[in-house]
């Protein structure tokens, strides 16, 4: 079995997190500059068995999409190109950024570190992938 890897695609960051070989555990990985995104998965998919990309999927209250769903969409094909043997799961992403900094009070974090957005875009990511995981 390989691993899943959720990817939380933003303009200026993107939010990475993974599962175990098993796919079980959501893991944040990291958040990686937008830019340095696609030479990341390569190298990432070069040392570990991935089998699916989930891509968090931006939607509006009545289930449009959002407006930064164009900009994700050029990124899915420059994936499909670059990887085409490993499919795409899209997958709601609405109040996952509300609910990573809520993770962050939660967990006792201090006011400096709860400005990390590099930390809420790599929590948001674990929360795409753990509402995946308990979908399946």
């Amino acid at each position: 079995m390989g691993r899943v890897l959720a990817i939380d695609y933003g303009l200026k960051r993107t939010g990475i997190a993974v599962t175990d070989e098993l796919q079980i555990i959501a893991s944040g990985l990291t958040t990686v500059d937008t830019k340095e995104l696609l030479p990341f998965l390569k190298d990432y998919v070069a040392n570990e068995n991935v089998e699916l990309f989930l891509v968090g999927e931006p939607k509006q209250m009545d289930n449009t999409p959002s407006e930064s769903e164009a900009l994700i969409l050029p990124f899915l094909e420059k994936l499909t190109q670059h990887f085409p043997k490993i499919p795409i799961k899209r997958v709601d992403e609405r109040f996952t950024s509300k609910m990573a900094f809520q993770t962050m009070l939660d967990s006792g974090l201090k006011k400096k570190q709860r400005k990390n957005k590099a930390l809420i875009d790599e929590i948001s990511a674990t929360l795409i992938l753990q509402s995946y995981l308990y979908s399946k």
